[in-house]
C-alpha cells in the first residue's frame, strides 16, 4: 500500500471516529435535555374548578411545580352548587363518595409533563378526586414549569418524587400514599417505593426493568440511529454527561426491596417503545400475593387508559380502594 493511500485511510478513519463521537454526544445531549412541553390545559377544562397551584422542593432543592386536588374541597364545592340549585341531572350524576384519607401522586413519563396529554392525566385525576382521594399532578425536573435542565429517565427524578411525597405528608399527615406512574414515571415510582416505606401502594404503567439493559436493546427507538455503532458509543457518553450511569436505574431491584406491599403492573401488549416483557420481568421479581400484572390487548405505549378509560379507572380505583383507601392512619 502506498504511503499517500495509507495516510488517506488513517485520516478517513480518524475523521469517521470523531464524527461518530460528535453525533453520539449530540444525541446524548438531546436525550438528556428534551424540549419542555408547555402547560396548555388546566383543571377547569376538565371540571376540576377547586385546586391549589403548588410548589415544593425536590430532595436536591429544585423547585417543583404542580397542582393539588383536595377531595374534601371538591365535595364542598359540589354540595354548594347543589344548594345553589344545580339541575337535578347533574346532582344525580355526581354521587358524593366517602373521603378516602389517602393521596394519589401521579408521575408522568419522559418528554411529558403533569398533563400527560395523550391520557390526559387530568381525566384520571378527576376520577380519583370524585372517588374521595386527594391527588397531586406535578412536573418532574426539566419538564413543564419545574426547575432543572437535565432529564435522567428515573435517576434524579427520584428526588423530585420524594419531594412530592414530603409535600403530601405535610399537607395531610394522616393520609396513606398511593403512586401511579407512566413509563419513566412508573420506573421512578417503583424505585422510590423500594426505598420509602411511606408509600402504601404503586400502580406502574409501562415501566422498564433495568434502564441499562433496556437502552442497550432499544435505544434506536429513541435515537432513530442504527444500533451499531451508535448505541455503545451513546451509552459510553451518557455517564460522562450526567455524572452517573444508567446502570443505577434499576426498578427490578427496587421491586425486590418493596417487599409485600401492593403493586399493580400495567402494560400494553402492543407496546413498541417499552415491550411488555419488561413488566413481566418486574412481576416475576415481585411474586407475592399483593402483586398483580394486567396486560392490555392491542394497547401501545402508555395507551392502556385510552383503550378503555372506564375499565382502566375502575381497575385502578379498585386497587387503590383495597389498599390505600380504607384505613385513614396507615
Amino acid at each position: 500500500m502506498s504511503q499517500p493511500l495509507l495516510m488517506f485511510l488513517v485520516c478517513f478513519i480518524f475523521v469517521l471516529i470523531v464524527l461518530l463521537v460528535v453525533i453520539s454526544v449530540y444525541i446524548g445531549q438531546k436525550l438528556l435535555h428534551p424540549r419542555r412541553k408547555p402547560i396548555t390545559n388546566y383543571p377547569e377544562d376538565y371540571g376540576l374548578s377547586v385546586y391549589d397551584c403548588i410548589s415544593f422542593p425536590s430532595r436536591d432543592q429544585l423547585k417543583m411545580k404542580g397542582w393539588y386536588f383536595s377531595a374534601a374541597k371538591h365535595q364542598e364545592a359540589h354540595l354548594k352548587r347543589m344548594d345553589e340549585g344545580a339541575d337535578m341531572a347533574t346532582q344525580e350524576s355526581q354521587h358524593v363518595q366517602p373521603l378516602k384519607h389517602a393521596t394519589i401522586i401521579v408521575a408522568h413519563g419522559y418528554r411529558q409533563n403533569r398533563l400527560e396529554q395523550h391520557l390526559p392525566a387530568l381525566t384520571l385525576a378527576k376520577s380519583f378526586v370524585e372517588a374521595g382521594y386527594d391527588a397531586i399532578l406535578f412536573d418532574f425536573r426539566n419538564a413543564g414549569e419545574s426547575e432543572g435542565s437535565l432529564t435522567t429517565i428515573g435517576l434524579y427524578e427520584q428526588k423530585d418524587l420524594l419531594g412530592a411525597i414530603d409535600f403530601a405528608k405535610k399537607r395531610a399527615p394522616g393520609h396513606s400514599i398511593g403512586l401511579i406512574g407512566f413509563s419513566m414515571g412508573a420506573a421512578t415510582s417503583l424505585m422510590v417505593a423500594g426505598e420509602d416505606e411511606r408509600v402504601n401502594a404503586v400502580v406502574a404503567d409501562c415501566s422498564f426493568a433495568l434502564l441499562s439493559d433496556y437502552l442497550s436493546n432499544n435505544l434506536p427507538i429513541w435515537t432513530r440511529l442504527p444500533s451499531f455503532p451508535f448505541t455503545s458509543i451513546i451509552l459510553t457518553v451518557i455517564p460522562i454527561l450526567v455524572g452517573a450511569s444508567p446502570k443505577q436505574v434499576k426498578p427490578i431491584e427496587a421491586v425486590k426491596r418493596y417487599g409485600s406491599r401492593p403493586l399493580l403492573l400495567i402494560h400494553g401488549r402492543e407496546d413498541k417503545t417499552i415491550p411488555y416483557k419488561e413488566s413481566e420481568k418486574l412481576y416475576e421479581a415481585a411474586m407475592h400475593p399483593e402483586a398483580e400484572l394486567w396486560l392490555v390487548p392491542e394497547a401501545d405505549h402508555v395507551r392502556c387508559y385510552t383503550r378503555d378509560r372506564e375499565l382502566y379507572s375502575r381497575r385502578v380505583l379498585q386497587f387503590f380502594n383495597r389498599y390505600v383507601g380504607e384505613s385513614p392512619n396507615k
